[in-house]
């Protein structure tokens, strides 16, 4: 996976690489991997592992800016990996890992997997508003962005600890024209991060709202952290 993506990386941004690698996951590699994938089931575990760990890439790019939503997103990546490792068949859809916690009565425990694709499915909507806001608000500081992101997407189901450890990673936020740069790359121009950004919600949004839908269903959409 790293040669490919070396091989995908030259002259393309790290967004468009993770637009590139959502579609290489979903899709297959060739006619064969198409043809395999259509005889499986979609698995929509396997599809939010996948859009985290793109979501990982993009943040190693920009630095510790966002130190703290990338730690959190690995561990939750861990956790539902090991998980899912056990069992691939059992547990290739997040509505079978959720109904099996449910009816265990360990899903609102803090080391459950529930809560893993919770606060996967809230960093991927964070990241998602924070670039589609980057796009339409192009007079706004970059500061001012991720606020509205946090203060929209993360906030409401934080304690104070971990609101406290954003208002610090606020401080270390790059020049928005820094941020920018690194998202588009060497080879790319602002409209063409707006046609990105637009391509990447369109296709991360099914998941969220398959998520949104489960987690309703067994009344934990409103967890919060500490």
């Amino acid at each position: 996976m790293k040669r490919r993506r070396e091989e995908m990386g030259k002259g393309k941004s790290e967004l468009r690489l993770a637009m590139e690698g959502l579609s290489f996951f979903s899709s297959g590699d060739g006619k064969e991997d198409q043809e395999q994938v259509q005889e499986q089931p979609r698995s929509s575990t396997m599809d939010l592992l996948c859009v985290s760990k793109q979501l990982i890439h993009v943040l190693d790019e920009i630095g510790p800016t966002l130190l703290v939503l990338r730690q959190d997103i690995q561990q939750n990546v861990q956790r539902l990996e090991e998980l899912h490792a056990k069992d691939p068949s059992k547990y290739v859809s997040l509505t079978a890992i959720v109904t099996e916690e449910v009816e265990e009565g360990t899903s609102k425990k803090t080391n459950s997997c529930t809560r893993a694709i919770i606060w996967l499915a809230r960093s991927i909507n964070f990241s998602k508003y924070l670039l589609e806001r980057l796009v339409k608000t192009p007079d706004s500081s970059l500061e001012e962005v991720v606020e509205e992101a946090y203060r929209c997407t993360l906030k409401p189901w934080h304690g104070w600890i971990s609101s406290a450890a954003y208002k610090v990673a606020l401080k270390l936020v790059p020049e928005k024209e820094i941020f920018i740069a690194l998202l588009i790359g060497n080879c790319q121009e602002f409209e063409d991060l707006a046609e990105d950004v637009k391509i990447l919600t369109d296709t991360v949004k099914p998941l969220l709202e398959e998520i949104d839908a489960i987690l309703a269903k067994h009344n934990l959409d409103k967890l919060k952290c500490s």
